[in-house]
């Protein structure tokens, strides 16, 4: 495993941790449609691209014309 997959399932944990700890303490309702959403989709994301190394932003701009990184 490389040490960019492990940045992206330890960001994506914090992000994901850093929601349900606003969920559990009061500070955020996710019960209710929200931008909070947008929030988890990203964390969700980063956490499975981590995992799976299947990023959708990353084939996004692929097929825009964007070069790899070497």
């Amino acid at each position: 495993m490389t040490t960019d997959r492990i940045v992206r399932i330890v960001a994506g944990l914090m992000v994901l941790i850093s929601l349900a700890l606003a969920h559990v303490t009061g500070q955020a309702d996710l019960a209710r449609p929200s931008w909070l959403w947008l929030t988890a989709f990203v964390g969700l994301n980063l956490f499975q691209s981590g995992i799976t190394c299947f990023c959708p932003m990353d084939s996004i701009l692929v097929k825009l014309g964007v070069r790899r990184a070497q």
